[in-house]
């Protein structure tokens, strides 16, 4: 199982108070802030929804 790199790069103001919930619990919340998680479907549903606000790299 691999790992993503997800570092927030746009702001969430004026944004859903959904995908404020979402940046919030993949442990972000300021911009260029970075968390590791594992490559799972729920992290990829999550980032799916907040694609505009992040940025995401694999790690090997």
């Amino acid at each position: 199982m691999g790992k993503l790199k997800i570092t927030q790069v746009k702001s969430t103001i004026g944004r859903s108070f959904r995908q404020k919930r979402v940046i919030e619990s993949l442990g972000l919340g300021k911009i260029n802030r970075t968390v590791v998680h594992d490559d799972t479907p729920t992290i990829r549903g999550m980032i799916t929804k907040t694609l505009h606000l992040v940025s995401v790299e694999e790690i090997k």
